[in-house]
């Protein structure tokens, strides 16, 4: 292990999980909203925003997938130790970290089943930015719409297609985050 997986982590954990927490919660009630997150500092290529995601949701039952680039060992180092978050495959993954293309196809990850749906993936997405500008988003927790750049408007309307079931996402930029439930509906514009 290397001393940078023993640094980056929350400096007073309980305070600011629960603030994380929170802007996650919202994001994901309020799909298209873009909110910030601070208080980690993860290995690169990991933006602040996935890294404080991940240690906030990911514990010692919740495995992770890293995908592309974002397979370090550093990377790997801290998220074992700061979350006890086990390492494995796209299929079995609660949580996967990557960029699109390294997580592409989307349909490898758990999307749950008629009997349990919330066995599903959450996929953590990197992103170059976030803007409140591109495809527009309809459904719960959106009053009338939003819009959100998104990476690959198809693969996400079909995602929306199989609701309930479908993975979940989170668009991470920087310290920025937006998230995107399978509930949402995608359209061009």
């Amino acid at each position: 292990m290397h001393d940078m997986a023993l640094q980056g982590g929350f400096a007073e954990a309980p305070t600011q999980s629960a603030r994380a927490f929170r802007a996650v919660l919202n994001a994901l009630a309020r799909p298209g909203t873009i909110e910030t997150l601070v208080g980690a500092q993860p290995p690169a290529p990991a933006s602040i925003a996935a890294g404080v995601a991940l240690l906030t949701l990911a514990d010692a039952t919740t495995p992770v997938h890293l995908a592309g680039a974002h397979d370090t060992p550093d990377l790997r180092d801290w998220l074992t130790f700061h979350t006890g978050a086990p390492l494995v495959g796209a299929a079995e993954a609660v949580f996967a970290l990557g960029t699109w293309v390294a997580l592409a196809p989307i349909t490898r990850f758990a999307m749950g089943s008629p009997e349990y749906p919330d066995r599903s993936a959450t996929l953590i997405v990197e992103m170059p930015a976030l803007h409140p500008a591109g495809a527009r988003l309809t459904g719960p927790g959106i009053r009338d719409t939003a819009h959100l750049n998104l990476p690959d408007i198809a693969a996400l309307r079909a995602n929306a297609a199989d609701f309930p079931l479908g993975r979940d996402f989170l668009f991470c930029a920087g310290d920025r985050l937006a998230a995107l439930p399978r509930s949402t509906q995608v359209e061009a514009v």
